[in-house]
């Protein structure tokens, strides 16, 4: 016996504390199936069932559908290393999506930039280096300050400016440090690419039939210089970018470049002095709950109409209400041996809608550029009428989480 809600795959879950809320939005509406390659934990108030395998291998994934006891009426996934299988398997099972190939130049930075540049695409100039050496006459060529970068990590992950010849090699080496074993190797596998000088936002999007309509705009706070660490977002639903013809735009014909059709997508562009130009397009829903703040601030679910297309559905994208939410990422004074987090809830204002604790006892945290989103102790969230309230809240909640811990030696030194 079924409930009447319709079949959804879901492919991968992420972590609890980044994704909870978008499991809860879309079981509200579908049951989900998840594939998974390891049981699900959490998860399990909010699937109704899980198969576990590899969920990097489309065969396998295509045959488990094919053998599921009912049909699902679509999938999808909002994890980075896996939007490329669950394209493929989409393709395979005849589900709707964005075809494989334009989901892989989401995926290969440099495959996105070059298909950006035939189109016209204002972004930043770009090239793909094997070598030091070739990253030398490349950043010359461009023109001091760079921007080096891994060709298909996410989350800043080895992203470093650099404004001289002196430090790249050490950016160099920065973007080879880190890898993940589903992240595939190129032999030309960092980018340098023009520093683009301006505020940083991420436009949330639907695009559903190559048509794109932009849900939510978010204004992201960065730090830990010469790195690019998101501290922060805010997103105003009532915020003059998301109608703006420029932005619309260059959103639109990033998308029909790429050959975006069917996918919920995250575009982050500089705002230069020179007008809007593309970092990357993400062909999931973003990270870091601007998702959440999405919902909070305009009323438009993006984890639920993420849900609908992928089943088929015309997904609601009207704002029901208009309030301005914001998300704080708290970080240790000094790399932390973590004793605790404490909060002093008495000390929260009625704004805030959330406080996680990130960082239990004993962990180990190491600033950027060291570590990247694991450096976060505790995050805050708000939501309120205006921008002034919304920062005041955010600042007065945390001050009121604060970590205890040792300081940890600095790597490399003598004991």
């Amino acid at each position: 016996m079924t409930d009447g809600r319709p079949a959804l795959l879901l492919i991968g879950s992420g972590e609890q504390v980044w994704r909870e809320y978008m499991l809860r939005s879309m079981a509200a509406r579908y049951r989900l199936h998840l594939f998974s390659p390891r049981p699900a934990s959490w998860e399990t108030g909010y699937v109704t069932g899980c198969t576990v395998l590899d969920t990097l291998d489309v065969a396998a994934m295509t045959a488990a559908v094919r053998a599921h006891p009912e049909p699902f009426a679509g999938s999808l996934t909002y994890e980075e290393t896996r939007v490329e299988a669950a394209a493929r398997l989409a393709a395979a099972v005849g589900h709707r999506g964005s075809p494989p190939s334009a989901v892989h130049a989401c995926r290969d930075k440099f495959a996105g930039r070059r298909a950006l540049e035939r189109a016209g695409v204002p972004q930043a100039r770009s090239m793909a280096v094997a070598d030091l050496e070739s990253a030398r006459r490349t950043a010359a060529a461009i023109g001091y300050p760079v921007v080096v970068k891994p060709r298909a990590l996410s989350a800043s992950n080895g992203v470093t400016l650099v404004p001289d010849p002196e430090r790249l090699p050490w950016a160099f080496a920065e973007a080879t440090r880190i890898w993940f074993d589903a992240v595939p190797g190129y032999a030309e596998a960092v980018l340098v690419e023009e520093f683009l000088d301006g505020p940083e936002i991420s436009v949330e999007s639907v695009c559903r039939d190559g048509r794109v309509a932009a849900l939510f705009v978010a204004h992201k706070t960065l730090g830990y210089p010469p790195g690019f660490e998101s501290l922060g977002h805010l997103v105003h639903g009532d915020d003059p970018l998301l109608p703006d013809p420029a932005i619309q735009g260059i959103v639109q014909a990033a998308h029909t470049a790429l050959g975006l059709t069917d996918s919920v997508t995250h575009t982050e562009l500089i705002l230069t002095a020179d007008g809007p130009r593309v970092v990357e397009i993400n062909a999931r829903v973003g990270g870091d709950r601007t998702a959440y703040l999405g919902g909070l601030a305009t009323g438009r679910d993006a984890a639920l109409i993420a849900a609908d297309l992928a089943a088929g559905a015309v997904p609601d994208t009207r704002a029901t209400t208009s309030a301005v939410a914001g998300i704080r990422f708290l970080y240790p004074p000094v790399d932390l041996r973590v004793g605790g987090v404490d909060v002093a809830s008495e000390r929260l204002p009625p704004e805030v809608c959330d406080v996680r604790v990130l960082a239990p006892p004993g962990s180990a945290l190491r600033l950027p550029p060291e570590d990247h989103v694991y450096s976060r102790y505790a995050l805050v969230a708000a939501v309120a009428a205006s921008e002034k309230r919304c920062v005041a809240a955010l600042d007065e909640a945390a001050a009121a989480v604060t970590v205890r811990g040792d300081a940890l030696a600095v790597r490399g030194a003598s004991s």
